[in-house]
């Protein structure tokens, strides 16, 4: 009965948008018109808070009497009227919006609805969106075009909950100053643009650094409007607070300050990582904590909701249950100095990332130093690694069911979508469920457009879809047209790569994204006969949807998909015959993998602006008010995708296979280990894997200081080029 009553407690939590109903409504019919042009003026949009009747968010879609407007979209927020108007736009004019382009073919004139249609009773009260990591790996170079785009999306997705966490860095340089920190102390502390989600959650600090003060300025006028254009549609924003991490400079400042320096945080010795955690108890914490916030509240004003990390990724300095509790109650203390109604949001990773440490006990501890319902957890990695389950749902925190999916912003299709189609609703049903919302926590975005439409639907429903006859509609309203070939490819994509289960981790592990070994992993949770196949009927689908831009993305990927499936099997191929000692056929597959299918791939994402990696650096260049700025933030873009640290420490993690970086980089990589394994065959003496990695270290860092400019616009044609290698390589 107690849990019950906390429980009960512990969801009592609403946070509402600030924001009146007429700056909503003026919001959601500028979004309108941004969407459908001279189109809009035919859908009626208003905001009612009333319709909600201080429940979560809901909207109503009818047909009034009369021509004037084909459809009324009432919500009770900006973003329920947006989210009514896409479910508009989707279920009744099959149109589709994704990060990889938009069909609006709208039908004339608008169909008109026979019934009033209202969302299923009673969603839970939040759908989040963002992963404190894509900050680096996805928004890093950002311009307000694009931003303005991206919560469009989050607006007709029915986001209403989600982090603002651009320009911290600008008041942490004023709280710095005014502690009496100097420059140099604070410049040897922020990380680059492209590493900063690591060092705000203190797992880093200096890398790639400094950061110019025009990047400051640029960031700050960001996130001015960020905040405003995502408060203006009833969002509630969240902002960063702080964890308790110092730079070394404040121990200059302040000797006595009680300050523990931490170890190492991945493959980074104390060089670039190893910062320093204020004791909870000592009285800096609340001096820096609380200074921090105001400063952020007084520039950005405040949504009450504040995002925290202390440990990710760090073991904690005691397991004793009573220091873990003072921890987090000096975070939430520093936090409601600030600002009396803080409801702290933390990431639940921690919990399921080092699960030795963080038993029940040191979980309760952590979460019960915060008093029940001032905290939210995401349950980060929910769809494979929930933790609500094994903590009797966060011990009466209130949590949101997250789906993680992607790691790095590695390019590869994956999904776990019956593990997402029945996930969340086996959440709710939990005994005492303190459950109030569901998220998308992606490291990465712009991939796997299918699994997101999916999960943003799935946030609004009452229970799990029919996901054969799901996807056959998505195929619809993805390329504008019914296409037989096209239904089958999807719906064999989505009961094989789309449909891992059990414990799924979607790092992009294919030997083509990896560091060439005789001991890479090939395994597929899938059967590969089933994406040839796919990539076989969206072919056939070409004469009829190639003009498609989705279509011509889709296609993209999937020939990708295929094609990183066949340098597996030609890697296969060359560990063979090596291992046999068979030099004629180390040549040929070694031959063929470097000498034309990798070089084709290339060719085949050089086909698609989204596949390019000249659009992610010169997205880099263009941030910078200075060659020299240039230079720095085009290291870091190249750096992030490959080394990821001054020596390789997570090499490869955010693997991306974008045109230009499958020649230039993996490419070369493998001519190196094809010439290895012949010379070895050749000489008779043994490949050392040690020797072959510093020598293609060199090459690896070679790449990262070329200064080659790539071409940030496409080349070719993607449907002759995708035939081209149908015709050479479907087995």
């Amino acid at each position: 009965l107690l849990l019950m009553a906390a429980a009960a407690a512990a969801v009592a939590v609403p946070v509402r948008a600030v924001v009146g109903d007429a700056r909503q409504e003026a919001a959601v019919r500028a979004l309108a018109r941004r969407l459908l042009g001279p189109r809009a003026a035919a859908v009626s949009l208003s905001v009612e808070a009333a319709l909600a009747a201080g429940g979560p968010d809901t909207y109503r879609l009818r047909s009034p009497p009369g021509a004037a407007v084909a459809v009324a979209v009432t919500g009770s927020s900006g973003v329920a009227a947006a989210a009514g108007l896409y479910r508009y736009l989707r279920d009744f004019c099959g149109c589709h919006i994704s990060w990889s382009g938009a069909q609006l073919r709208l039908p004339e004139p608008l169909p008109r609805l026979r019934d009033e249609i209202r969302p299923p009773a009673a969603p839970p009260r939040y759908r989040y969106y963002q992963n404190a990591c894509t900050q680096s790996y996805s928004y890093a170079w950002w311009d307000w075009e694009r931003w303005e785009r991206e919560i469009d999306w989050m607006a007709l997705s029915g986001i209403n909950l989600a982090p603002a966490f651009a320009g911290q860095e600008a008041a942490w340089q004023r709280v710095y100053r005014s502690l009496g920190l100097n420059q140099s102390e604070i410049d040897s502390y922020f990380t680059g643009p492209a590493f900063l989600a690591w060092n705000r959650m203190g797992n880093l600090r200096g890398w790639a650094g400094p950061l110019p003060p025009a990047w400051h300025l640029k960031q700050l006028y960001l996130q001015y409007r960020i905040v405003e254009r995502m408060r203006s549609l009833g969002m509630i924003t969240v902002l960063p607070a702080f964890a308790g991490h110092v730079p070394r400079g404040v121990l200059r400042v302040f000797p006595r300050v009680n300050a523990t320096r931490l170890g190492g945080w991945s493959h980074f010795d104390c060089t670039y990582s190893c910062t320093y955690l204020l004791d909870p108890e000592d009285p800096m914490f609340q001096v820096i904590g609380t200074l921090f916030l105001k400063e952020l509240i007084k520039e950005f004003g405040t949504d009450h909701v504040y995002s925290a990390d202390t440990f990710n990724e760090m073991t904690p300095l005691s397991s004793d249950p009573a220091y873990l509790s003072r921890v987090s109650n000096a975070v939430f203390r520093s936090m409601t100095g600030a600002d009396p109604e803080a409801l702290w949001l933390m990431q639940g990773w921690l919990f399921q990332h080092q699960p030795d440490f963080w038993q029940p006990a040191q979980v309760r501890a952590l979460l019960h130093g915060v008093p029940l319902g001032r905290m939210i957890v995401l349950d980060l990695f929910a769809e494979s690694k929930p933790v609500y389950q094994w903590t009797e749902s966060f011990y009466g925190q209130p949590f949101i069911w997250c789906m993680l999916h992607n790691f790095g912003g590695n390019h590869g299709l994956f999904g776990t979508v019956e593990a997402i189609n029945h996930g969340p609703f086996a959440a709710r049903r939990f005994p005492n469920s303190t459950m109030v919302g569901t998220g998308l926590v992606p490291e990465g975005i712009e991939q796997n457009d299918v699994v997101y439409e999916l999960m943003n639907e799935l946030g609004w429903s009452q229970e799990p879809l029919d996901l054969p006859s799901w996807v056959t509609r998505y195929a619809e309203r993805r390329y504008g047209a019914p296409n037989a070939a096209a239904a089958s490819a999807w719906r064999l994509l989505l009961r094989s790569v789309y449909n891992c289960t059990g414990v799924c981790v979607n790092h992009n592990r294919s030997p083509l994204v990896r560091r060439p070994s005789l001991r890479m992993d090939t395994e597929l949770w899938y059967n590969a006969s089933d994406v040839y196949e796919a990539w076989r009927l969206l072919l056939s689908a070409g004469a009829e949807l190639g003009a498609s831009p989705t279509f011509r993305y889709d296609l993209v990927d999937v020939t990708r998909q295929a094609a990183q499936q066949l340098v597996s099997e030609y890697y296969l191929s060359i560990r063979r015959a090596f291992q046999s000692h068979a030099l004629p056929e180390l040549l040929t597959a070694g031959g063929v993998l470097v000498y034309d299918l990798l070089p084709e791939l290339d060719s085949l994402l050089s086909s698609h602006s989204l596949f390019l990696l000249g659009r992610w650096l010169e997205s880099a260049r263009a941030v910078a008010t200075s060659d020299r700025e240039a230079e720095q933030y085009e290291l870091n873009a190249r750096n992030q995708v490959t080394l990821w640290g001054p020596s390789g420490n997570i090499l490869d993690y955010a693997n991306k296979q974008l045109g230009g970086l499958v020649l230039d980089y993996y490419g070369v990589r493998w001519s190196l280990f094809v010439s290895a394994l012949v010379e070895s065959l050749n000489s008779g003496s043994p490949f050392h894997q040690d020797q072959f990695n510093q020598a293609v270290f060199q090459v690896e860092r070679g790449f990262v200081y070329n200064k080659k400019r790539y071409p940030a616009v496409p080349a070719g044609d993607t449907l002759e080029i995708s035939r081209k290698l149908f015709l050479k390589y479907y087995p």
